[in-house]
């Protein structure tokens, strides 16, 4: 049956996480409220209580004593403060008419009550010669009556004001004995289900198995939100540890499950109906659990300190379990035959002794369907790889690949677990017509996990290290080092990640270079780590001592590198910015401002004096992020609370591409939502995923957003030419007239810098006196040199200069005498005071007089 699933109508990851936070935000304020509500009731009860009046005065106070059962006290486990205690309610309140209500107010008290179902019952209270007021019997036959009702609530309170009037003289306010007990006829509690029942204690398991595991049920996930909610109910008897992704079209999980339950939760994954027979090979089995010790060091270092594989487990929701690219879903129960590890073993086998024999013809393709850091460590003898840096690329490869590949051939192909060849399965027999397709079972996992169970004495096919979805990284079938060290170049199998955090790239690199670089890829991340510069998620902070005994060890290879390494963090938001740019707008990656410049910008914008910032050239938002983090610092310290157009800070950006202003909005929109924090550092991440088909191209003109919880106020514009939008604000006409700002960043059209430094300068519409202007690309790519010698020395052709190569060349000088014949005119202006900074590629500060 063909699958429902389209990609179409299905949330982006984008959308989701906006969903999750959104949700947690309503949460996070419904609670506030709440307890704001309980803090304002008891203030105002207080006040009431202690309230002075002559006896003439009629109390606005019931006192309640609350009597609680044993067998209540027993099961609840309450604390001698809610035994037996007393709550007072106002005679306007709902709860004198209401059972509901009385209950509430009975909650507010006694907590435990909330979890047990139970029935009231009131009575007269006792009253001792010193004006106490002690509870009435509970077993007592007279003056005891039950509370079932909103009429019995009204006639209990009824008898509080008659006693009162009654006994005046020895009670301060209406008061009544209101007596809990247990409800015989509450539903009993659900029994755990059986594989629940005598199963050991996960605590007491003195080894851990890693598994993972994946399924496409046919009807897909109505609800992934609480079906994962679900999941972690489930799941938290077992102490199961992992990451495991839920999206419409099923589930995909990589887990650590402490070995003496590992039945029992397999048992629960079986009995769950979107698992069950949906779970494609079963659970994939690690062959060797992991000793408790060994767990705990298996992972990838923390803070220079061992750590497992997992910590917590995390059920994610996502668009796709396996992010794909594709425009649409396929039929993922029809992929191709799922071939068992036992006979891919032998046909593996046959294949290279086919080849052995010069018969290559009659073996059949086997694809790699992995990235090129996976197969670069491991991989199946005789098998393709298909280079790719991530899923999304194995399309376009194959389309290529197998262009010219006879449709009958026998394709075999495999992946680490089997669910990303499920989808290139599919793809193949269902977009490309091939027939004859197989793919491994259970993928690499289930086969060393049946070779080694079933044939021990068999040499294994796969070569090297399989890379796994965890801390881990790499779990090694044979001693075979296939890969190459990226530091040495050193034969190895090693994977792991850079430890700077605003790098973190997956490299192969051997056991000497990552002791020398202490896990890092370079000379430079290496000195950030050492300098304890990282970022809060990773938890990488300066160690005192321990530290300072490290960098007197540091050398570094330029002055750049020595100033990044004595610079303060960039917050992780800007690393999955310029991963976004790279990903969504590749042929402009290199516009991005980058850390050095970026931080540059936004202490600019911090020592402004009201935040108030115009950018123009807003690309993808990485220098407006910048701005608006500086803008926030200005506003916070002179304790401004909001901004927008007129006052306040406030950051105005312009861009002219449609394609770079829509990356830009989406960016923006996640920073407004999520702030500078790890929530938005996700949610750009899964931008990233989604692709830039799935960002929507903005209509508008212009979108106005608020950062910070509207302490900072931000419009960005769709502009076809920012230089006449600044014309006409100076000129005072148009529809765009905002309060002068005090920072100008331009970083638009190089031929008309002069023209947009005029605007700023001729009028104080645009730009305070005393503002600044901040010109980026000046020293254009250190070619000013050469156009103030009036000779391009570096850019000599000859007949051998290929065209494309010349048009370059004539670009280059064209802009390189624009940027010098401005850094002339400019400082010649008496208006302006200019500071030129040899950073990146270079930065004139411009000071209005």
């Amino acid at each position: 049956m063909a699958s429902t699933l389209r990609v179409q109508g299905v949330p982006t990851n984008l959308e989701l996480v906006e969903q999750r936070l959104a949700t947690f935000r309503a949460k996070k304020d419904a609670r506030g409220r709440a307890v704001q509500q309980s803090n304002e009731r008891n203030q105002r009860l207080k006040r009431l209580l202690y309230n002075t009046t002559d006896s003439h005065t009629v109390p606005t106070l019931y006192a309640i004593k609350v009597s609680v059962c044993d067998e209540l006290r027993q099961e609840l486990k309450l604390s001698g403060r809610e035994k037996r205690g007393r709550v007072f309610v106002e005679q306007e309140s709902a709860a004198v008419t209401s059972l509901k209500a009385l209950k509430f107010e009975l909650h507010s008290f006694f907590r435990a009550l909330r979890k047990s179902s139970f029935l009231l019952s009131a009575g007269f209270p006792v009253i001792e010669e010193e004006r106490t007021i002690i509870s009435s019997a509970e077993n007592a036959t007279d003056g005891i009556w039950d509370v079932t009702t909103d009429e019995d609530v009204a006639r209990t309170f009824r008898v509080a004001d008659e006693l009162f009037a009654e006994k005046r003289h020895l009670l301060k306010r209406p008061a009544i004995v209101i007596h809990v007990r247990r409800d015989p006829n509450a539903p009993l509690p659900p029994r755990p289900p059986a594989y629940l029942q005598s199963m050991p204690d996960p605590n007491q398991s003195k080894s851990m198995t890693m598994l993972s595991f994946y399924a496409f049920p046919p009807e897909g996930i109505a609800d992934p939100e609480d079906f994962a909610q679900t999941l972690r109910k489930l799941w938290k008897p077992f102490h199961a540890l992992g990451r495991v992704y839920v999206a419409q079209e099923g589930v995909n999980a990589q887990m650590s499950v402490p070995t003496n339950v590992l039945e029992q939760f397999r048992t629960c994954c079986r009995e769950i109906r979107e698992l069950g027979t949906y779970m494609e090979n079963g659970i994939n089995i690690d062959p060797k659990p992991l000793t408790v010790e060994d767990f705990a060091t298996a992972g990838v270092p923390v803070n220079g300190k061992p750590a497992p594989p997992f910590r917590n487990l995390h059920v994610r929701v996502r668009n796709q379990i396996v992010a794909d690219g594709l425009d649409q879903s396929l039929d993922w129960q029809s992929a191709g035959y799922d071939m068992p590890p036992m006979e891919w073993h032998e046909k593996v086998k046959e294949a290279k002794t086919l080849r052995e024999e010069g018969r290559e013809e009659f073996a059949p393709l086997i694809i790699d369907c992995r990235n090129t850091y996976e197969t670069s460590v491991g991989r199946f003898e005789g098998a393709e790889p298909l280079e790719t840096e991530s899923f999304r690329e194995t399309w376009e490869v194959l389309k290529d690949r197998l262009a010219r590949t006879p449709k009958d051939a026998p394709i075999m192909m495999y992946c680490t677990g089997g669910i990303r060849c499920v989808k290139v399965g599919a793809y193949v027999t269902q977009e490309m017509g091939f027939t004859n397709v197989s793919r491994l079972a259970g993928g690499i996992i289930a086969y060393d996990r049946k070779l080694s169970e079933e044939a021990k004495e068999e040499e294994p096919m796969f070569k090297g290290t399989n890379f796994v979805f965890d801390g881990r990284l790499g779990r090694a079938i044979t001693d075979d080092t296939l890969g190459s060290c990226i530091t040495c170049a050193a034969e190895t199998s090693l994977v792991s990640n850079c430890l700077n955090d605003n790098c973190h790239q997956r490299m192969i690199q051997c056991q000497d270079c990552k002791t020398a670089f202490h896990g890092t890829c370079s000379d430079a991340c290496r000195n950030r780590v050492l300098n304890g510069l990282m970022s809060p998620r990773r938890g990488l902070v300066s160690s005192g001592v321990a530290l300072e005994s490290k960098t007197d060890s540091i050398v570094y290879s330029s002055l750049d590198d020595y100033s990044m390494g004595h610079s303060s963090p960039t917050p992780s938001i800007y690393r999955e910015l310029e991963f976004n740019t790279k990903a969504l707008i590749p042929t402009g990656s290199h516009m991005v401002s980058g850390a050095s410049q970026g931080r540059l910008l936004a202490q600019l914008a911090s020592m402004s004096r009201e935040g108030r910032v115009l950018e123009l050239g807003t690309f993808t938002g990485y220098a407006t992020a910048c701005l608006l983090e500086g803008a926030s610092n200005a506003a916070n310290v002179i304790g401004m609370t909001r901004g927008n157009r007129e006052s306040g800070a406030f950051v105005m950006s312009m861009e002219r591409d449609q394609r770079a202003f829509d990356v830009a909005v989406a960016q923006m929109k996640i920073l407004a939502g999520s702030g500078h924090g790890e929530e938005a550092s996700e949610a750009l991440c899964a931008l990233r995923n989604g692709g830039l088909d799935r960002i929507p191209s903005n209509i508008k003109k212009f979108v106005r957003l608020e950062y910070d919880g509207g302490t900072v106020g931000c419009e960005l514009f769709h502009v076809t030419d920012a230089l006449a939008t600044m014309e006409e604000m100076a000129a005072g006409r148009g529809d765009v007239q905002p309060a002068p700002f005090d920072l100008v960043f331009v970083d638009a059209d190089k031929t008309r810098l002069l023209e947009y430094t005029e605007a700023c300068l001729s009028s104080d519409r645009v730009l305070k006196k005393g503002g600044f202007i901040v010109v980026d690309n000046v020293l254009w790519k250190g070619l000013v040199l050469e156009a103030s010698a009036g000779h391009f020395a570096s850019m000599v052709e000859d007949e051998t200069t290929e065209e494309l190569e010349r048009r370059k060349n004539r670009r280059a000088r064209k802009l390189a005498n624009k940027m010098h014949r401005f850094n002339s005119e400019i400082l010649r202006d008496p208006r302006v005071e200019v500071l030129v900074l040899p950073i990146r590629d270079g930065l004139s500060v411009i000071r209005k007089k």
